[in-house]
């Protein structure tokens, strides 16, 4: 089941899920909380990690009568921030805004990761998924995936991609197309997309893939195209556009998720009912809208469901870096 019809299925259920779970949640859970609650977020301040954060944090502020802070703990792709709330007291008060970077290729490229996606954290929600869109320098003789995958099997490392960085998730999706294609393209990295746009336009690398929002500045003006994207069903902001997957790799995903986490040890009640409100805050009307707003789709999934995600997420993270054998310092 692919991450656009389980937020399908979590629109029309989880009103009925939302009264279930809160029948089972303690008096004492419905007292939580009872101080600001910090949410951190281990990437910069004006990201996507960070709109995430703030977007849900205003509205389970609003659900739950307390300020949810932001705090901003940046650095080592993520790793820092992470392990922080990894290591915090189990309380409910400390959470993570967990993303695919996080908990899923970290896990996979990272041999000494300090902490464990699975072991140490308790999955409150997996609320959004933000799919990346494949853009080409124009003067690239193709016009889609088919054609693409043509030139590039002709002209065997001909081709270059930009990534943000070894072992990013922008790295692994590549590594994934290449070998789901059965083509050899050679990676560049860069300390960001960004940079790796601004090369693609001046033509000095080939392929990039990019969040929507920042890509269709470029794509509007010509100075990219767009040939597919990376999500499992077409895109609401770039609707004439094919996903990868219709284009000719059946089952290609390329994006970046995002969730809530807690520290493994806090009480499950305070998981459930965290949960619970993240669910209904994701599937609100005006959060949906602001996702949009900047080309991600609402997924609104339980705790269960979550985990059940980042676990496949992960084996296949692992699979991919195993084959390309790709490894992070």
């Amino acid at each position: 089941m692919n991450m656009q019809t389980t937020a399908n299925r979590r629109l029309m259920q989880f009103a009925a899920v939302s009264a279930l779970a809160l029948c089972g949640v303690s008096a004492w859970a419905q007292t939580y909380p009872v101080r600001p609650v910090r949410i951190v977020v281990p990437f910069p301040a004006g990201g996507g990690a960070d709109f995430m954060a703030r977007a849900m944090g205003q509205k389970l502020g609003e659900a739950l009568g307390q300020t949810f802070v932001i705090d901003n703990r940046a650095g080592a792709a993520g790793v820092i921030g992470t392990d922080l709330v990894a290591k915090a007291a189990a309380d409910g008060y400390t959470l993570l805004l967990g993303t695919t970077g996080t908990h899923a290729t970290n896990p996979a490229v990272l041999p000494n990761l300090p902490y464990d996606s699975l072991k140490d954290f308790a999955a409150i929600s997996i609320f959004s998924n933000s799919p990346f869109v494949l853009c080409v320098h124009p003067s690239l003789p193709v016009r889609n995936v088919r054609e693409l995958i043509s030139f590039a099997k002709k002209h065997p490392n001909e081709l270059t991609y930009g990534s943000s960085g070894i072992g990013s998730s922008t790295h692994l999706g590549f590594e994934l197309f290449a070998l789901s294609a059965a083509i050899r393209i050679r990676h560049i990295p860069y300390k960001g997309l960004p940079l790796a746009m601004i090369d693609l336009i001046a033509g000095n690398t080939s392929l990039v893939f990019d969040a929507i929002p920042s890509a269709m500045p470029h794509i509007k003006s010509r100075r990219v195209r767009a040939l597919a994207v990376g999500s499992a069903q077409r895109s609401p902001s770039l609707p004439e556009l094919p996903t990868v997957a219709e284009s000719g790799l059946p089952g290609y995903e390329m994006g970046s998720w995002y969730g809530l986490f807690a520290p493994a040890a806090t009480p499950k009640e305070i998981v459930q009912r965290l949960s619970v409100e993240t669910v209904k805050a994701s599937m609100a009307a005006d959060v949906r809208t602001r996702f949009a707003g900047v080309g991600t789709d609402a997924l609104g999934l339980s705790a269960e469901d979550s985990g059940a995600l980042l676990l496949r997420e992960i084996e296949r993270w692992s699979k991919v870096a195993r084959q390309a054998q790709v490894r992070a310092e």
